[in-house]
């Protein structure tokens, strides 16, 4: 399948109270004329308004809008096989996939699945991670729970609840230290649930190709307020890399760092390459794709971010640039 395809699929995250399901509920019920499969990916919780979802193992609902919802507490490769079946003998009609995934998850294990499983990563496109940040209670669950941290971290986009509760100043200290934690994902405000369809849905935040969003202002500023787990840092240069020799290191580095490497992405200047080279990669699994063309007089240059917990930025830095070439 090309890409346009695929089914488009968009993980949505965040911590318990941030707002998630309000979101989804909107999303539901609003006529936007795209059908929509939402996987709710609970754990016992209270999910999306009861009388949406009974309590069942697992059950897979039609909405009177045309989207459809089930309750996951079991595979997602097998749910996410199933409903690609039912769509391909035209049993279900939907569009897209919206995962919500338990407000004390990691997202990383399910955006692997997308990577892990061919048949799944032929048919559904992973589009991007949303990760809800309930403005009030947003500083105290950074400080004490690392999957907080660990939502942020994997955003492709941060949508910021409940800024009617607190006071500017404290919005701007929150965005600030979310912009030091994860430096690619732009930070916009959601009221009750409500943002534009279009701000969450065909972000192609995962697509390799999509443009590297870095907010330089922020990356000068280090000073840091906050001990997080959950950290940036950018690597720049001016210099062509050696292909094979950052391989080998990018390689080495994931096979000890992977699991505390959250994502990581970049856009890179190759030795004897006429193209950029972007990459990126989650936890252990990374790719890389040809980007287009460095344009005449176009100054050449490679940026990485890494984001991740706890990592040695000193012996990235050191390493990459021993590969340059």
């Amino acid at each position: 399948m090309t890409q346009e395809q695929m089914v488009p699929v968009t993980i949505l995250t965040g911590f318990l109270g941030a707002g998630k399901t309000t979101l989804l509920n909107r999303i539901l019920k609003e006529d936007h004329g795209q059908r929509i499969a939402v996987i709710e990916n609970e754990f016992g919780e209270v999910g999306v308004d009861s009388d949406i979802i009974e309590k069942s193992e697992e059950q897979i609902l039609e909405m009177n809008n045309g989207c459809i919802c089930c309750t996951v507490r079991g595979d997602l490769i097998r749910i996410l096989g199933e409903l690609k079946d039912k769509r391909s003998s035209g049993a279900l009609k939907f569009d897209r996939v919206v995962i919500e995934t338990t407000g004390m998850a990691d997202p990383g294990p399910v955006a692997q699945t997308f990577f892990t499983d061919e048949d799944i990563g032929n048919y559904y496109l992973l589009d991007s991670i949303l990760t809800v940040v309930d403005a009030k209670h947003a500083q105290k669950q950074l400080d004490e729970f690392h999957e907080a941290q660990e939502q942020v971290g994997f955003a492709d986009r941060i949508l910021m609840s409940k800024t009617d509760l607190v006071s500017e100043d404290d919005v701007r200290k929150l965005a600030e230290r979310i912009k030091r934690m994860n430096p690619r994902a732009p930070v916009k405000h959601v009221h009750f649930g409500e943002a534009p369809i279009a701000e969450i849905l065909d972000i192609r935040g995962f697509n390799l190709n999509a443009i590297l969003e870095l907010d330089p202002e922020f990356l000068v500023d280090s000073h840091h307020e906050h001990d997080d787990e959950v950290a940036s840092f950018v690597f720049r240069s001016d210099k062509p890399f050696d292909g094979d020799k950052l391989e080998q290191f990018l390689s080495g580095m994931i096979q000890v760092y992977g699991p505390d490497l959250l994502r990581y992405k970049g856009v890179l200047w190759m030795k004897g390459k006429s193209e950029r080279v972007v990459f990126q990669g989650v936890h252990m699994m990374m790719g890389g794709d040809m980007g287009k063309p460095w344009a005449k007089g176009e100054k050449k240059a490679s940026i990485l971010v890494f984001i991740g917990k706890k990592l040695p930025k000193d012996l990235f830095i050191a390493g990459l640039e021993q590969c340059l070439a």
